[in-house]
């Protein structure tokens, strides 16, 4: 590009400016010169003029598009949060039931292994119940007479005394 005094450096601007002062100087005149070389420099400052416009508008609009893009991040970032805040209150709700689950689980296994212990001593008693009433009917029916002197209604008490667990209803 020429400088402003009009002098070329080597660019193409300069070419073409030292052309123009050769046929001004041709012509004769130096003021047709300067007319000249005046007009050009208002061309390239008109020119750089609008080149510093499109600048300005390309960094505003880019300026605007990074703004556009902040609020569309600050609103994703609010709905992740939002989202994550009701994942963590659901979390603990399960977390919550869990222990509650547990809990009962553990209660639930101690009433069974409780109430299998009870089946087991049941089972025990009528075990020793059974063979007991088996040992009396037997001697019951060896003789004719009762040498211990029960009837039916007093062996059912006797059993009844020995085992009550036999009798309860579950």
């Amino acid at each position: 590009m020429a400088s402003s005094s009009g002098s070329g450096s080597g660019s193409t601007g300069s070419l073409s400016t030292a052309a123009a002062m050769a046929m001004a100087a041709a012509s004769g005149t130096e003021e047709e010169m300067r007319a000249l070389m005046e007009q050009r420099r208002a061309k390239r400052m008109l020119s750089n003029r609008e080149s510093a416009r499109r600048s300005r508008m390309r960094k505003q609009r880019h300026l605007d598009d990074l703004a556009a893009q902040a609020a569309h991040l600050r609103r994703e970032n609010a709905h992740v949060a939002a989202a994550l805040g009701l994942t963590a209150r659901g979390l603990q709700a399960v977390d919550a039931e869990n222990a509650v689950l547990r809990t009962q689980a553990a209660e639930l296994a101690a009433r069974l292994h409780s109430l299998n212990d009870i089946i087991a001593c049941m089972s025990a008693s009528n075990n020793t119940a059974a063979a007991v009433a088996l040992t009396v009917a037997a001697a019951a029916t060896a003789t004719t007479a009762d040498p211990l002197g029960f009837d039916g209604a007093s062996f059912e008490d006797f059993l009844f005394r020995s085992s009550p667990e036999m009798f309860m209803l579950i």
